[in-house]
């Protein structure tokens, strides 16, 4: 799909004159700070995913036509990018599929569907281009709306085969999943060396690290599994 078809609206009375489109070359720096902004503090004392956004367009399972970001008013506000991934069932078959993350929004903006936007856009590519199933980890109340479900309801579990809560799917073929148990893999870009993370911070301005209680929350999910 060509960038002039990739583009769309999105709604709102105070989201006027925003669109969709494929992220450029010339967008990655104000890609990477608008996530770190995103993402600063929130799971853990700083964060990581500034730096994995850098080191994913430069990875095998990096996924560019679904790299979307929503501008507005000239800015980027939000952003989205996938990566291949895996499910693999008890037979040693295996199902290709793909995985979002990171998805960020400016703070400023979040809580105005931009994230949605992005989401529904890149999953409608996903779609056109026969992608199997999407897998993912994220809290439920914000994937549950574009049709993720439960990953035990699929019987795809982890490397352990549990099923974490945070653990979600979406198949985009029928039956994709039915009739076996599965594991996912993860593409191994989203495993971040902390070394690594500190050294890349230091390209942008100093901000603090603090403790905050949704870092306690995503403990809690992150423990949690269903049976």
């Amino acid at each position: 799909m060509d960038d002039a078809a990739a583009r769309e609206r999105v709604g709102g009375d105070d989201m006027q004159g925003m669109t969709i489109r494929h992220e450029l070359p010339d967008d990655y720096a104000e890609v990477e700070n608008l996530t770190r902004e995103a993402f600063w503090n929130l799971y853990v004392p700083g964060c990581c995913e500034h730096y994995l956004a850098h080191k994913m367009r430069s990875h095998a399972d990096f996924l560019p036509d679904l790299d979307y970001v929503a501008v507005a008013h000239g800015e980027i506000v939000g952003n989205i990018m996938y990566a291949k991934s895996a499910a693999v069932n008890e037979v040693g078959n295996s199902v290709e599929t793909i995985s979002f993350g990171p998805v960020s929004v400016l703070p400023e903006q979040q809580r105005k569907g931009i994230g949605s936007a992005l989401i529904r856009r890149s999953l409608q590519e996903a779609k056109d281009r026969n992608c199997k199933a999407v897998i993912i980890y994220g809290n439920p109340k914000n994937y549950c709306r574009h049709g993720f479900k439960s990953s035990r309801d699929f019987n795809v579990g982890n490397g352990a085969g549990k099923y974490p809560f945070s653990l979600l799917a979406l198949p985009l073929a029928d039956g994709i999943f039915e009739g076996h148990t599965w594991k996912y893999v993860e593409s191994d870009v989203y495993n971040c060396d902390e070394k690594e993370v500190e050294e890349f911070d230091k390209r942008f301005a100093l901000k603090n690290k603090e403790h905050t209680y949704s870092q306690e929350e995503f403990l809690i999910s992150i423990r949690a599994f269903i049976e």
